[in-house]
C-alpha cells in the first residue's frame, strides 16, 4: 500500500518542510494560516516556487488561494494513488484515472468495492481532512481541480493532455454515472427576515457581537457580497460619502449617512476595475461603531476575537466568516446546516426581487456579471408571486 499523506501530530517537521512552511508564510495574506503545515508538508519545493511566483504576477488571491488547495490535495491524492508525488506533465493516464477515482456510479460501487477511489486512498486522504464527503465528488469539484491542473501544468511551461479526446470522453460519462445533483452553495437564502433573526442573536454589547452585527448588516446590504469579499474588507477601502434622502422622491426626506466600499480585484473583475458599491444607513452606523469600539484605524475591517475579548491583527478567513453565519443561526434557532454565506449573496438577489426593484438596478449594487444567473432568483420569487402555480388554490 502506498504511504499515507500526512505525519503525526507529534512528530517534528523536516528541515525541508521547515523552509517550506517559512516560504508559505511570506503568503500569509492568501493562504489560510491553519493550513500552512499541512501544504507545507503536502507540497514540494517546485510547487511552492510555482505559487510565489503566481503571487508576485499580479494573480487574484481567491484564484491563487484556490490553486494552492487543488495541489495539495492533487499531490496528497497521487502519492496515495501512485506511491510518488505528482509528475509534471501527467500523462492522460494518471488524468484519467482521476476521473475515474472521483466520478463514480454509486449503484456499482455498492455491488463491486473496486469500483471508484480505492478503500486505502480514501482512507489516506479522510486521515489527512483532505476528504470529508461521502460518495462521488461534485462534478464541478473534479472538473475545478482538472482546471487548476492544467493551468498549473503551463504556468510551468509544460503541455499536458487536457484537451484530449479522452478525457473528455471520461469526463463526459462518468459525470453521467455519478448521479449527483447539483447542490446549492446554501439550500435556504437569508433575506430580511432570516436577517433579522441573525441580527437579534448579536444584539449584545460584547466586541463579538458589534463585529458580527456589522459583518451581517455588511454583506447583506453591500449586494449580498462574497465571503471572500468581505474577508478582505480593509478600512482604507472605505470613504465616506454625502448623505442620502432615505426616500429620493421625496424632498424632505430624513438624511441617511452613507458610505463607499472600493473592492478592487473580486471572482468576477480585476484591481483595475475599480468597483464599488455604497452602504447606506444602518449598517453604515453598525459597521462605524464596530470599528471604533475596535479601535481599527487600518487594515482588515473583520478580525478574529478570542475568548478573553482580544482582537487579532489579521483578517477572518473566508471560512470564518461562514462559521459566524453559522453559528449565529444556531443561536437564532435556525438550523445551520441549511445556510452558508452565500445565503447573504442570493437572499440580496431575491429580497430585491421581492420588493420589486428592477434586475438591472439590483445587479449595480450585486455587481453580477452574469444577467442568467442573477435572474435566476428573480424568477424563483416571481414564480412563488405569480398566478401560474395557483391554477388550482
Amino acid at each position: 500500500m502506498p504511504p499515507r499523506v500526512g505525519r503525526p501530530l507529534n512528530e517534528p517537521l523536516s528541515t525541508a518542510t521547515l523552509k517550506r512552511a517559512e516560504e508559505l508564510d511570506a503568503l500569509d495574506s492568501i493562504l489560510p494560516f491553519d493550513r500552512r503545515d499541512q501544504l507545507a508538508v503536502l507540497l514540494t519545493d517546485d510547487d511552492v516556487a510555482t505559487l510565489k511566483h503566481l503571487a508576485s504576477e499580479g494573480m487574484g488571491d481567491n484564484t491563487l488561494r484556490a490553486l494552492a488547495s487543488d495541489l495539495g490535495y492533487l499531490e496528497a491524492w497521487c502519492q496515495l494513488a501512485t506511491g510518488s508525488p505528482l509528475p509534471w506533465p501527467a500523462p492522460e493516464s494518471l488524468l484519467l484515472k482521476f476521473v475515474a477515482h472521483h466520478l463514480w456510479d454509486p449503484i456499482k460501487r455498492a455491488e463491486d468495492s473496486d469500483h471508484g477511489m480505492p478503500v486505502d486512498v480514501e482512507a489516506g486522504l479522510r486521515d489527512s481532512r483532505l476528504l470529508r464527503a461521502n460518495g462521488p465528488h461534485a462534478p464541478a469539484t473534479v472538473r475545478r481541480r482538472l482546471t487548476s491542473w492544467s493551468i498549473l501544468t503551463r504556468w510551468r511551461g509544460l503541455t499536458g493532455a487536457f484537451d484530449g479526446p479522452s478525457l473528455k470522453s471520461a469526463l463526459r460519462l462518468a459525470v453521467r454515472a455519478s448521479a449527483r445533483p447539483r447542490q446549492r452553495k446554501s439550500r435556504q437564502v437569508v433575506t430580511r427576515d432570516i436577517l433579522a433573526k441573525l441580527l437579534d442573536a448579536c444584539a449584545g454589547e460584547r466586541l463579538v457581537d458589534l463585529r458580527d452585527r456589522a459583518l451581517l448588516l455588511t454583506a447583506f446590504a453591500s449586494g449580498g457580497r462574497r465571503r471572500s469579499e468581505v474577508a478582505a474588507l480593509r478600512v482604507e477601502d472605505i470613504t465616506d460619502e454625502d448623505p442620502v434622502q432615505a426616500d429620493p422622491s421625496i424632498p424632505d426626506s430624513p438624511p441617511l449617512p452613507c458610505l463607499a466600499i472600493r473592492l478592487g480585484r473580486t471572482k468576477t473583475t480585476t484591481s483595475d476595475d475599480d468597483e464599488h458599491v455604497l452602504l447606506i444607513g444602518r449598517p453604515v452606523l453598525a459597521l462605524k461603531r464596530w470599528l471604533e469600539e475596535a479601535d481599527i484605524k487600518d487594515g482588515a475591517v473583520f478580525r478574529g476575537i478570542d475568548q478573553w475579548g482580544n482582537i487579532d491583527r489579521r483578517a477572518l478567513t473566508p471560512q470564518s466568516v461562514n462559521l459566524v453565519l453559522k453559528g449565529r443561526c444556531r443561536q437564532a434557532g435556525l438550523d445551520p446546516t441549511l445556510f452558508s454565506a452565500h445565503g447573504l449573496r442570493s437572499g440580496y438577489l431575491t429580497e430585491a426581487a421581492n420588493r420589486g426593484i428592477p434586475l438591472p438596478e439590483a445587479m449595480q449594487q450585486s455587481l453580477h456579471k452574469s444577467v442568467t444567473q442573477a435572474a435566476r432568483y428573480y424568477n424563483n420569487a416571481e414564480r412563488k408571486q405569480g398566478r401560474a402555480a395557483r391554477v388550482f388554490f
